[in-house]
């Protein structure tokens, strides 16, 4: 009989596992014997943002293949953990498996909720009372230490908002965004460095505040700004270079001009 696709997706796993025992054994490969939790902290980074790029621009191809590079490296460091003997790769499976069934009684069970907002409700309770967790003595005790500046003032906002401590709507934000940009000008005009550097900080917050109000991730704009303005300078870059210039060479007000028109086009 025809194996189902849920006997295959975990023969696939199953075939990675082993792969990734290999490459660890004492005769496998040198590099990935040489690798830490600590040494693929960057790896996982950086395959998540890739992954995260494929999403973005639609690529499904390239999409299989970066989600391929991210469960390479998860299993790596799972499998990792399973050789010093902290835990086993079954046992992570395992209790993420339990935990998604146990946080889940209105799939798995009797319970019934209608939308988002009830089953996060729903699913701190279960943290809380069954789970025995502790209840958190601050808004932003659990807080990750690791996260990126960006990325931690949008959990820091989320976290406070949850106990009621948030803006009444987008408005009032606005305002304060100019308030804020009106400061940092303030700073810079004096020469004050310090104190230029502290406003920077406060309207970086205020965007990722404004950002967070409007249901925009800040991380995921940042990033694809960032992208675009790669694709636009290589373009730029390509356009001079058939022009046989550098963009040393080209100087500001053609690359200025240049890059208005790569913008226009789209």
């Amino acid at each position: 009989m025809e194996p189902d696709a849920n006997d295959k997706a975990a023969s696939a796993f199953g075939r990675l596992f082993e792969i990734v025992r290999r490459l660890r054994a004492p005769d496998g490969c040198p590099w990935d014997r040489a690798q830490s939790p600590h040494t693929l902290r960057g790896n996982l980074i950086e395959e998540t943002y890739e992954a995260i790029s494929a999403i973005e621009e639609g690529d499904e191809e390239n999409l299989r293949e970066e989600l391929g590079d991210l469960l390479l490296v998860l299993t790596m460091i799972a499998y990792m953990k399973e050789q010093e003997g902290a835990f086993t790769v079954e046992a992570v499976l395992e209790h993420i498996s339990a935990k998604l069934i146990r946080r889940h009684p209105h799939v798995f069970g009797d319970a019934r909720k209608e939308t988002p907002a009830e089953v996060i409700e729903q699913w701190d309770h279960i943290k809380e009372n069954l789970e025995g967790k502790k209840p958190k003595r601050s808004a932003l005790e659990r807080l990750p230490r690791t996260l990126p500046p960006l990325e931690r003032a949008h959990e820091i906002q989320r976290q406070v908002a949850k106990v009621g401590f948030d803006w009444d709507g987008v408005e009032p934000v606005w305002d304060k965004l100019a308030e804020e940009i009106g400061e940092l000008r303030e700073a810079a005009g004096r020469g004050d460095p310090r104190r230029a550097e502290e406003e920077l900080g406060d309207l970086l917050f205020t965007v990722v505040n404004l950002g967070r109000l409007m249901e925009l991730d800040p991380t995921l704009a940042l990033n694809g700004t960032n992208q675009k303005f790669i694709a636009r300078f290589q373009e730029l870059e390509r356009r001079l270079a058939t022009q046989g210039l550098s963009p040393k060479q080209a100087g500001l007000e053609r690359m200025d001009a240049l890059w208005n028109q790569i913008k226009a086009e789209g």
